[in-house]
C-alpha cells in the first residue's frame, strides 16, 4: 500500500524541529564548558579553542542525526506535535538518555582527550548537553500545547452560553476532567472550583482551579462563584456521600452531572469529559460486588455458553459478561428476533462478533432445543428464558406455567441428556411464599431443576439463583417513573408501604456467574440484596434529580396494588436452611423435603392445567405449590 504523501512533510517538519534543538543543545553544551574567561587563558585556553573550533563542528555532524534517529526510534515522528503527555515525554528521555549513553561511551573505545577527535567528548559536554536537551526538547513541546490550548483553539470554543461548573471530587477523575476540559475547547462547560472532603487539599489548586472547601459550601456557589451545574467526580462506592450532595445542589437549584467510573476510564471505553445526568442507580446502589474473577473465567473460558432469553435485560447482560471471558462459543437464543438483533449488533459493535452465534427459538419447542443441543454441544447453560411480568401473567397464567415450567424442563432434560457440566436458572424472590402467578411458575421451575438433579445421576449440576428487582430493567419501575416523569406526571404507585430489593443489572448478572462457580447440584442461591427500598422513595428520588419537585411540580398517586403484589417481597421458603458459601454476597437455602413427584410427574401435572379457565388453573397450582396464595379475582 502506497505510504500517504502528507506524511513526507510531517517527517521533514519533526526533522528541522528536532535538528535544531540539537543542534543548540549541543553548541550551547560546549559554550558553557569551555567559553568562560577563566578556561580561555594560557595552555587551558589553547585546549579549550580546539573543542569549540574543531571538535563540536565534527560533533555535529554526527551527534544531531543520532538523536533525530533515536527520537524517531521511541515514536516521537508519529504523534500530533500539539498533543503532548507525560508519556511521550518519557520517552522522549529515554531516547536523549540513549544519545548521551552513546556519546560517553564512544571516547573509551576510540580514545578521548584528543580535542581532533570527533568521537571524544569531554563527559562535563555530555552531562550538559543531556541536561541542555531535556529542556529544550520537553519545554518546546509543552510550550507549543500550553500555546494551542489557551490561545489557538479560542476560535473553536463554543459559542453561546457557557456553564460554570464546580466539581466534586478532587482526586484522579476530578483532575482528568478538568484537564481534558481545558485541553479540548467547545464542551461549553468551564470549570470555576473543586469541593472536596480532604481538608488538606483546600486552598490548593488542580490544573489552575482552586480546591475552595468540603462539599457542604454548595448552597453558596450559585451567587458568590456563578456556578450553574455540580460535577461529581466522586467513587461509585460513595454512594451516601452522593446522594447527600445531590441533595444540596437540588435544594439550591443547581443541576447535577456524574463523571464516569474509574473503571471506566481505565478501561478506555469514555473519557472523563463523557459526562452524563445523575441517575437512580448513583444515589440507590450500593458498594459493587467483588467477584472471584479467576473462578469465573476458568468456568467460561474456552467453552461454549448457550444462553437462553438472550433478548432480555439479564440475558443480553450475561452474554455482555460471558462474551468478555472469552467463550469458545456463545450461543444466544431467544424467541423475539428484535431483541435478539439488538443484543447481536451490540456484540458486534464490541468487538467480539466472531464468537456469537445467535438463535431464533422457543424453549418449549423441544425438536428446536435439541438441534441446538446437538450441533453446538453447549458446556454451560444460563436459562434466563422467562415470562415475568406479574400483572400480565395473572390474567394468562397458562402462558406463565408454559414457558416457565414447561420451558425450563425442556432445557434442563436436554442439558441432562448431552452431559452439560451445569445448568443455572434465573429465578426470583417473586418464588418466596408467592402471591402472583408469575412467582409460583418460578418456585415450580425451582422443582423441576432440584428434581432432574436428583434423577440424573449427577453428570450435570443443576443450580437455581434468585434475586430481587434489578434497576432499568424491562418492566421494572424505573423505566416506569422516568416516562411519567418526561409526559409532566402523574407518577402511579401501587401502596405508599410497597417496598422491594433493587440490584444494578451488571451486579446481579456478575453474581449470577459468581454463584455458578459456588453452587453444587441441587442448590438454590440467593443473592444478598440488602435492604429493601420503598417504592415511593425511589419515585421522589427520580422526580428530584430531574430538577422537579415531588407532589409540586409532578404529582404522586398512589392507584393501589395490582393483581398478585405483595407490599413486601421474601428471600426465603420455611424449611429451607441458610448457608454461607465462600462468597460474602452468596448465600446457599437448600430444601431437605422430599419432593412427592417426579420431574415428569410434575411436568404432567402442569401441563394438565393449561387447557383449564383461568381461575381453574390458579387453584391447580396451589394444589402444587402449596405456599402459593392466588390472587382472589
Amino acid at each position: 500500500m502506497a505510504t500517504p504523501v502528507h506524511r513526507y512533510p510531517r517527517a521533514a517538519f519533526f526533522f528541522a524541529v528536532y535538528g535544531a534543538l540539537a543542534a543548540l543543545s549541543v553548541w550551547f553544551a560546549y559554550e558553557l564548558r569551555f567559553a568562560g574567561p577563566e578556561v580561555l587563558s594560557g595552555v587551558e585556553g589553547q585546549a579549550a579553542e580546539a573543542y569549540l573550533y574543531i571538535q563540536r563542528p565534527l560533533v555535529l555532524l554526527w551527534l544531531i542525526p543520532l538523536k533525530v534517529l533515536l527520537l524517531w526510534a521511541w515514536g516521537q515522528f508519529r504523534g500530533v506535535f500539539y498533543y503532548f503527555r507525560l508519556p511521550d515525554a518519557l520517552r522522549m528521555g529515554f531516547a536523549l538518555a540513549a544519545a548521551t549513553a552513546i556519546a560517553v561511551v564512544l571516547p573509551s573505545i576510540i580514545g578521548s582527550g584528543n580535542p581532533a577527535q570527533a568521537f571524544s567528548l569531554p563527559r562535563g559536554v555530555t552531562l550538559i548537553d543531556f541536561n541542555l536537551s531535556l529542556v529544550l526538547f520537553v519545554g518546546f513541546r509543552v510550550s507549543i500545547r500550553a500555546m494551542r490550548e489557551r490561545f489557538w483553539n479560542k476560535g473553536s470554543a463554543t459559542q453561546g452560553v457557557v456553564e460554570r461548573i464546580a466539581i466534586v471530587g478532587a482526586g484522579q477523575a476530578g483532575a482528568q476532567l478538568v484537564a481534558e476540559l481545558m485541553s479540548r475547547h467547545g464542551h461549553g462547560l468551564e470549570p470555576i472550583c473543586f469541593l472536596d472532603d480532604d481538608a488538606a487539599k483546600h486552598s490548593l489548586q488542580i490544573h489552575g482551579v482552586p480546591v475552595i472547601g468540603a462539599p457542604e459550601r454548595i448552597p453558596e456557589l450559585a451567587e458568590k462563584f456563578g456556578v450553574t451545574e455540580i460535577i461529581l467526580a466522586l467513587p461509585a462506592t460513595a454512594v451516601r456521600r452522593i446522594r447527600e450532595v445531590s441533595t444540596l445542589a437540588s435544594a439550591s437549584n443547581l443541576r447535577v452531572l456524574v463523571v464516569p467510573s474509574m473503571s471506566e476510564l481505565a478501561g478506555g471505553r469514555v473519557r472523563a469529559s463523557d459526562i452524563r445526568p445523575i441517575s437512580v442507580e448513583d444515589i440507590l446502589g450500593r458498594e459493587p460486588a467483588k467477584l472471584d474473577d479467576e473462578a469465573i473465567d476458568a468456568m467460561v473460558k474456552g467453552r461454549t455458553v448457550l444462553i437462553t432469553g438472550a433478548g432480555g435485560s439479564i440475558g443480553s447482560e450475561l452474554c455482555r459478561q460471558v462474551a468478555a471471558r472469552s467463550p469458545a462459543r456463545l450461543i444466544m437464543l431467544d424467541q423475539c428476533e428484535v431483541l435478539l438483533y439488538q443484543a447481536e449488533q451490540e456484540l458486534i459493535s464490541a468487538g467480539v462478533g466472531a464468537l456469537i452465534t445467535p438463535i431464533v427459538g422457543d424453549v418449549t419447542d423441544i425438536d428446536r432445543l435439541r438441534e441446538v443441543f446437538v450441533r453446538f454441544k453447549p458446556e454451560l447453560v444460563l436459562h434466563a428464558a422467562a415470562h415475568k411480568h406479574v400483572p400480565m401473567m395473572e390474567s394468562q397464567p397458562s402462558e406463565a406455567l408454559k414457558n416457565n415450567v414447561l420451558g425450563t424442563e425442556v432445557v434442563a432434560r436436554l442439558a441432562a441428556e448431552h452431559s452439560v457440566a451445569k445448568f443455572v436458572l434465573i429465578s426470583s424472590d417473586k418464588a418466596v411464599n408467592p402471591t402472583n402467578v408469575m412467582g409460583a411458575s418460578k418456585r415450580l421451575a425451582e422443582r423441576v431443576v432440584r428434581q432432574m438433579q436428583a434423577e440424573t445421576g449427577g453428570k450435570t449440576s443443576f443450580i437455581a439463583v434468585r434475586f430481587g428487582n434489578v434497576l432499568g430493567s424491562s418492566g421494572s419501575v424505573v423505566p416506569i417513573f422516568r416516562r411519567q416523569i418526561v409526559a409532566g406526571g402523574p407518577v402511579t404507585v401501587t401502596h405508599p408501604e410497597v417496598k422491594r430489593y433493587f440490584m444494578t443489572i451488571p451486579e446481579a448478572v456478575g453474581l449470577v456467574l459468581q454463584s455458578a462457580t459456588l453452587g453444587h447440584g441441587g442448590d438454590i442461591l440467593i443473592l444478598e440484596m440488602g435492604q429493601p427500598l420503598k417504592i415511593i422513595d425511589v419515585a421522589r428520588q427520580l422526580i428530584e434529580l430531574s430538577g422537579l419537585r415531588p407532589d409540586i411540580d409532578i404529582e404522586i398517586r398512589i392507584i393501589g396494588l395490582r393483581p398478585g403484589e405483595k407490599l413486601v417481597e421474601e428471600l426465603q421458603h420455611e424449611g429451607e436452611q441458610y448457608r454461607p458459601t465462600e462468597h460474602p454476597r452468596v448465600f446457599r437455602f437448600v430444601d431437605d423435603s422430599d419432593p412427592k413427584d417426579s420431574a415428569e410427574t410434575l411436568v404432567s401435572r402442569v401441563r394438565a392445567l393449561l387447557p383449564l379457565e383461568r381461575q381453574a388453573c390458579k387453584q391447580g397450582m396451589r394444589d402444587l405449590v402449596p405456599e402459593y396464595v392466588p390472587f382472589a379475582e
